[in-house]
């Protein structure tokens, strides 16, 4: 007995409740049904589409009445259901009807086991819905997140142009070409449109088959194609592809791609940005996808627009850091200087930090300041404030002070920069940055062949003796420049071979222990030129081991020829200024001077010794060097040291240091363990014929 309105299952009424139930379910239903047998063949189906006749459909296996994708794992589905009983719901496959045109379509199946009252199989019940469109919406939002993904976490046009081919190669196009204005690539501003037919586009990035463009290309849009009109109004352009293309007569390229690849489709958006022109996307379909519809179009001006906005912010970042960059290289040296007894060579390595700087600075008494430093950050203020930074240390260096004191000085102004950049209003895009640099700072005395070097947080020198091998070389480490740490500097003094190498080098390219092994090894052959040297440190960087940008300083150490100096110990008596000229006298006339320079530097002999006997205390040496310059060197052992002042003309004396400073282009006193030495420098006139 049935409740009211029912009917009862193997009666006449109720045999023909489930006809007639079966007949709308096949007849009505928006789903392709399929009733299976054993063998999967189509044994009923309903209307599927117009363009099918569902009748012919009956007797085919599944896979043939169905052209897949891939049809072996829609008959492993089959076979699985039919053997276990278990449902397959909603699983999405490729393909369509064998007998409908175009190309494949998502599908979306799920399987049943139709059994009969013992629970024997009979077949399957596949119902297949098209949800194309569905599956469509979801790789395009996909594909978008893929975009946001990849786009827009690098200061890089070409890392930018990279990554988005790379989001939509193969998601959403068989072939991807990122093509840039060459302006913008080099940080300038981009045109505005309509972009002329003279202005080269660079071909940034590209990704997928076909195409024998390679990246680094340039070319100019040939008129009257889709790439030209895009960048004429700046609206996309959506054409199908083939050999009747009209417009593909006047782009050979373009023409030729089309027929190595078989491209269907294409896609034309401009990169542009407040009606600048920044480059063009290009994006082509081939073989059996879908051609490209307004949806798509709709995605691609999505994607083209996020790329356009990090593209220009890398393009502004790479201007202001060609600017910076500029600033950099014309406050370091521009070649490596010449001494007398120290030869010296240098690289720099471009990268997003341009607070990298080197220096060597020629000194008193033949000795030379090797310099190394970085400030942090980048941009135009890092430039600027490794320029204040450089030219106080240089001020320092002609003070003849101790490498510990020098950097002592130099924090000292650090300090007063932070000062200066804390004190900017809250609104100043500086006030909140924070400034960090190191420094290293050392002298060479090719005398005693010692170098004393001091540091404030920068990595220690390499040193590499003559013969190839390590020297530990172990330099307290002082606190950072900037930094709140006010503890000592202190200095550490190696005696070295003549012909030992050291490697000064900026914090990326010693990042551990084995990078200090790794320039050694390069090192360890010393007798080549240091510009190979240079090279051969560059060589064994991993790649991409210095992206913020390096430097290197390597000098090799030597002594002053014999020829050209002479040292005397002189007597601490009345007579020895008397001495000391005739000496200097023989000297110069054997090193072919004129008889101004002797003259002008007896003079200068004479009032050193003078002053040193009345004021300083035994022993008493007298040095004469001969290099660019002529220097006349006055050591004793007392520590006072003696001052410039302009003698009234009742005073009988007080002239010599004037007379001195008068006559020599440099002068001053230098302090050691063992006393002071006062020291001048002369200008030597170039011999007749040189300038």
């Amino acid at each position: 007995m049935s409740d009211a309105g029912g009917a009862v299952p193997g009666t006449a009424t109720g045999d023909a409740m489930a006809v007639a139930l079966l007949d709308a379910l096949f007849n009505q239903s928006a789903v392709g049904l399929h009733v299976l047998d054993t063998e999967l063949r189509v044994e009923r189906v309903n209307a599927l589409s117009d363009a099918v006749d569902a009748e012919q459909l009956v007797g085919l296996h599944f896979t043939e009445a169905y052209r897949l994708d891939d049809p072996d794992e829609a008959e492993r589905l089959l076979h699985q259901v039919l053997e276990s009983g278990t449902t397959v719901l909603d699983r999405v496959i490729r393909g369509r009807l064998a007998q409908a045109p175009g190309p494949s379509h998502s599908l979306q199946v799920t399987l049943h086991r139709l059994d009969d009252p013992e629970g024997h199989p009979l077949g399957v019940l596949a119902a297949v819905i098209d949800v194309n469109e569905r599956e469509k919406a979801r790789a395009r939002e996909d594909c978008l997140t893929a975009v946001r993904r990849e786009v827009g976490h690098s200061l890089d046009v070409a890392a930018a142009c990279e990554g988005l081919v790379a989001a939509l190669v193969p998601c959403f196009a068989g072939f991807a070409v990122v093509e840039v204005v060459d302006e913008v690539l080099r940080g300038l501003s981009p045109p505005l449109s309509p972009l002329g037919p003279d202005v080269p586009l660079r071909r940034a990035a590209q990704r997928g088959p076909g195409g024998d463009g390679m990246a680094g290309d340039t070319r100019r849009l040939p008129g009257r194609t889709p790439f030209a009109l895009a960048v004429t109004d700046l609206r996309p352009r959506l054409s199908a592809l083939g050999p009747d293309t009209p417009w593909l007569a006047s782009d050979p390229d373009s023409a030729r791609l089309v027929e190595v690849s078989g491209a269907h489709s294409l896609i034309v958006v401009p990169l542009k940005l407040h009606g600048a022109v920044l480059g063009l996307v290009s994006l082509y379909r081939f073989g059996d996808v879908e051609p490209y519809d307004e949806n798509d179009l709709a995605l691609a001006l999505t994607a083209a627009a996020h790329a356009a906005l990090s593209i220009e912010n890398a393009r502004r970042f790479e201007h202001d850091h060609v600017i910076a960059s500029t600033v950099q290289r014309r406050l370091l040296p521009r070649h490596d200087g010449a001494r007398i007894a120290i030869e010296t060579a240098h690289v720099l390595l471009p990268g997003r930090n341009i607070g990298c700087w080197f220096d060597t600075i020629g000194l008193s008494g033949a000795r030379t300041a090797l310099i190394i430093g970085n400030v942090a950050g980048h941009g135009l203020q890092t430039a600027i404030t490794m320029g204040q930074l450089r030219t106080v240390i240089q001020a320092l260096a002609g003070l003849d002070l101790e490498p510990d004191e020098v950097l002592a000085r130099l924090n000292t102004t650090a300090d007063r920069l932070a000062e200066e950049r804390r004190s900017l209003p809250p609104g100043d895009s500086l006030h909140s940055q924070a400034l960090t640099a190191t420094c290293m700072y050392a002298v060479y005395d090719p005398f005693t062949r010692t170098c004393t070097v001091a540091r404030a947080g920068h990595p220690a020198p390499v040193v590499v003796a003559p013969d190839g091998s390590p020297v530990l070389l172990d330099v307290p480490e002082g606190p950072p420049l900037f930094s709140e740490d006010s503890a000592p500097f202190a200095t550490a003094t190696v005696e070295l071979d003549e012909g030992s190498v050291l490697a000064f080098l900026t914090g990326s390219l010693l990042p551990d222990s084995r990078s200090v092994a790794r320039v050694q090894d390069a090192l360890a052959y010393p007798d080549r030129p240091l510009r190979q040297l240079c090279d051969a440190i560059v060589y064994s960087l991993p790649t991409g081991a210095h992206p913020d940008g390096a430097a290197l300083l390597l000098a090799r150490t030597g002594v002053v020829p014999p020829e050209r100096f002479a040292t005397w110990e002189l007597a601490h008596d009345g007579t020895t200024p008397a001495v000391a000229r005739t000496l200097v006298r023989d000297r110069l006339e054997g090193w072919n001077l004129d008889e101004e320079t002797i003259e002008a530097t007896e003079l200068i002999v004479s009032e050193l010794i003078t002053n040193a006997v009345r004021y300083g205390t035994p022993p008493l040496h007298l040095r004469l060097l001969l290099d660019r310059t002529l220097t006349c060197e006055v050591h004793d052992t007392s520590p006072v040291a003696p001052h410039l002042r302009h003698a009234r003309t009742v005073d009988e004396g007080g002239r010599g240091l004037f007379i001195v400073s008068q006559l020599a282009t440099h002068w001053g006193t230098r302090y050691g363990s063992d006393g002071k030495a006062l020291w001048t420098e002369q200008e030597i006139p170039a011999p007749d014929g040189e300038s």
